[in-house]
């Protein structure tokens, strides 16, 4: 506990710089999670509405009666589906590649274009669900590495008392405010990305049950279209 620190100047950045080394350091951790957090949550919530606009998009085409020939080429020439696009873009492609093979049964030609969809959709809820763990950890460990920052700066402060000659809440409120401190940014880390982890798993849900059920109706358009 530095002397110079008392209860007349303590301000957020007195409390950090007068800590202690580990506090330091656990404050800096926290810091450095919280930073990354903050990345990955703009980049999820741009990139899942990135993939809600053009899921949106692509069932208003598909949807609209457009020719799936032409919605295949256009998808594949482009080269930047997402989402519900890779789906039917996968399932279409193993569609003509099975029917051009002779003698294939209807049964085993589904069968391999929903195969070829359920592989797609995995790769793309994958894909969208991507550094969600690294969220949800982040939200469940940040308040206790914050709470070892407290506890060891409270210990640090009441080891002082000992050099001491009388204690008075003068002498330890600094210390032990330094040490909350930690715990405060230890909760700042972990609040935003426990709430981010949340809503990105529920859009991300979402996004997957509107895949599935574009599967199922793209496999019965196609078998329709198969048994002609």
């Amino acid at each position: 506990m530095e002397a110079s620190l008392t209860p007349n100047n303590m301000s957020i950045f007195s409390l950090i710089s007068d800590a202690s080394l580990v506090v330091q350091l656990v404050m800096f951790l926290l810091l450095v999670l919280s930073l990354m957090s903050w990345w990955f949550i703009f980049s999820k919530w741009f990139g899942l509405n990135h993939a809600r606009r053009k899921t949106d998009s692509f069932e208003a085409s598909f949807w609209s009666g457009a020719d799936l020939n032409s919605l295949y080429t256009q998808i594949n020439r482009d080269g930047h589906g997402v989402g519900m696009e890779k789906v039917f873009e996968a399932g279409f492609a193993e569609f003509l590649k099975l029917r051009r093979q002779a003698g294939l049964d209807l049964s085993d030609l589904m069968d391999g274009t929903r195969r070829a969809m359920k592989a797609a959709f995995q790769r793309e809820v994958d894909r969208l669900d991507a550094h969600a763990n690294f969220l949800a950890t982040v939200g469940s460990i940040s308040p206790y590495i914050g709470l070892f920052g407290t506890v060891w700066g409270i210990m640090n402060a009441f080891l002082g008392l000992s050099n001491v000659g009388q204690a008075t809440l003068s002498h330890v409120a600094p210390g032990i405010a330094e040490a909350l401190v930690a715990t405060a940014i230890g909760l700042f880390a972990a609040i935003p990305a426990v709430v981010a982890y949340n809503r990105f798993a529920h859009d991300v849900d979402k996004l997957a049950n509107r895949f599935e059920s574009f599967m199922e109706e793209f496999s019965n358009i196609l078998q329709r279209q198969a048994a002609k």
